[in-house]
């Protein structure tokens, strides 16, 4: 039986990237280019006045820690950044990428620190990330601090995802530092101050597709292949025959069909969830297939293929929810581009995008049948009968997590008694304005096609409503973090009232679940809250 630890004290550090890869000679910290690096050393910025918002119980046991840590004096003092543990070896690593199709050049962990791997009881290795805990060579013309609005947003939402199975950082707590950080929220030249406060984040890696595109960018395949070759060892070793195996080119090829095939499978569950990330640059694609950096990001409210929660992309749309399949192929052939100099062969990379293209359209066809209930894909009735739905939804405003949460309760053996209006009763909490007779009309229709085609499936598979009614409520979630959501517990927090942070947290835990106590959540985007700053489109201002 693994042991509790009851101090902050007994983690136990192994730091391997700082001890395998190159540091920055330079250890002034100031804004420049580094060069022949893959992190710099850095402290944070100490802050004033240290309070723990927040903590999940849930990632401090994945250090071996009791939720009782959490009271302890040094809790706070350690994630705002104020006091460094033994072991921990602070830095920030060097990256570049594309953004918004362009090529940026180097940006790096400019507000994001790394404290250290602690190494738990299980043998894992787990990376502790502070994000706001100030200035880094990589933070160019910003401070490295972050506000509470966003790190709220990111606290709360690492752990939704994990608990609706979508592959994610995670996040330990949420410290507010009792300092003021200026922030022009609407890119409209009227700073404000806003409260400061740090997210600690968890990974087993925060490597992403930028930290390799920088090296091959600059030629520096020799650091490349150094940083793949870490990689690989460290959190792909299950593709080594033994530890000290050499790794050719075959490897690499390996290395990045798994990618590929992590990352389509990421893609379904945005997809299957209704999440759009917001700035899918290549800086923000995690190499372990996670998600990673939640900024302006948001969930569907009304179901729109073309709807993005970022301003800055509110022209372009690039990031769009019906993009961001494309836009993830897009982003895997940059990183095979930066890898071609450890392979020097096109197929085997071209080879491995299309294992991104199965996989993906795997999922796709998976992740729709388990949200119909129905029991195996048949291609030739339910591609169709997907296509059709989605037309629908796109056609009028329908609260896609709300649809598909109420389509369980729909009485698939007597349908047939119902007038149109009386069928589509069972999904018009979803609608957020009363569909038209020819919509509502198009809704029956189709909800007496699924019927008829959840019928067979019975037959086939001897399946029942009970089953079905179980299998979607066990992919369509009935609770997610809506902006207005997340926006009324930073208006709380803002005032120092951290309680409906701790409630969204508990909620959130068990997405899938009934939770009568929570059922005020389980309701679409009040009026109010259309336009409202922070409820619908954000801005990428932390």
């Amino acid at each position: 039986m693994a042991l509790v630890l009851s101090q902050l004290s007994q983690l136990q550090f192994d730091n391997r990237l700082v001890r395998e890869l190159p540091a920055d000679e330079e250890k002034q910290v100031f804004p420049r280019q580094v060069l022949g690096a893959a992190y710099s050393y850095v402290i944070p910025t100490p802050v004033k006045n240290p309070q723990l918002v927040c903590a999940a119980a849930e990632v401090a046991a994945l250090l071996d820690l009791p939720d009782t840590i959490f009271d302890q004096d040094d809790f706070a003092q350690t994630f705002a950044g104020n006091k460094l543990l033994d072991g921990m070896q602070p830095h920030a690593c060097c990256y570049g990428g594309h953004q918004f199709g362009n090529w940026a050049g180097q940006l790096g962990d400019g507000r994001a620190i790394n404290l250290g791997e602690v190494l738990n009881q299980r043998g894992e290795h787990w990376t502790l990330q502070l994000k706001g805990a100030g200035l880094t060579p990589y933070s160019r013309t910003a401070d490295g601090l972050a506000v509470l609005r966003s790190s709220v947003r990111e606290f709360l939402c690492s752990e939704a995802m994990f608990h609706l199975g979508v592959p994610t950082t995670r996040a330990l707590s949420l410290v507010a530092t009792g300092e003021y950080v200026r922030r022009d929220m609407f890119y409209d030249g009227n700073p404000q101050m806003e409260p400061g406060a740090i997210v600690c984040r968890v990974a087993p890696s925060f490597t992403r597709f930028g930290n390799f595109e920088i090296f091959s960018a600059r030629g520096d395949i020799a650091l490349l292949k150094q940083l793949a070759d870490f990689t690989i060892r460290t959190d792909f070793s299950h593709l080594l025959a033994q530890p000290s195996s050499v790794i050719d080119s075959s490897v690499y090829v390996q290395w990045f069909s798994e990618v590929c095939i992590r990352t389509a499978q990421l893609m379904a569950h945005w997809m299957r969830v209704g999440f759009v990330h917001g700035v899918m640059n290549t800086d923000n694609m995690s190499i372990l297939g996670l998600t990673i950096d939640y900024g302006p990001y948001g969930w569907l409210e009304g179901y729109d293929l073309n709807w993005t929660p970022n301003t800055t992309d509110a022209q372009g749309r690039r990031y769009r929810y019906g993009n961001q399949p494309q836009i993830a192929l897009w982003n895997l052939a940059q990183l095979a581009n930066a890898i071609y100099p450890l392979i020097n062969r096109v197929e085997p990379l071209q080879e491995a995008l299309g294992q991104y293209r199965n996989e993906y359209e795997r999922c796709a066809e998976r992740d729709l049948t388990a949200k119909l209930g129905l029991s195996v894909y048949n291609p030739a009735q339910d591609e169709a009968l997907g296509d059709q739905l989605f037309q629908i939804l796109q056609s009028s405003e329908i609260d896609m997590t709300i649809f598909y949460r109420t389509l369980a309760d729909l009485p698939v053996y007597d349908i047939h008694q119902y007038a149109d209006p009386q069928v589509v009763d069972i999904v018009r909490d979803a609608y957020y304005a009363p569909p038209g007779m020819a919509a509502e009309s198009a809704m029956a229709s189709w909800l007496r096609s699924y019927a008829q085609r959840v019928q067979q499936d019975f037959v086939l598979t001897g399946s029942d409503e009970n089953t079905r009614r179980a299998r979607m409520n066990a992919v369509n979630p009935k609770y997610v973090l809506r902006n207005y959501m997340a926006q009324q517990a930073i208006d709380k927090a803002a005032q120092g009232d951290y309680s409906e942070v701790k409630t969204l947290l508990q909620l959130l835990r068990n997405p899938y679940e009934e939770q009568p106590q929570f059922q005020r959540y389980f309701a679409k985007r009040p009026e109010w809250a259309r336009h409202k700053a922070g409820c619908s489109m954000l801005s990428c201002s932390s």
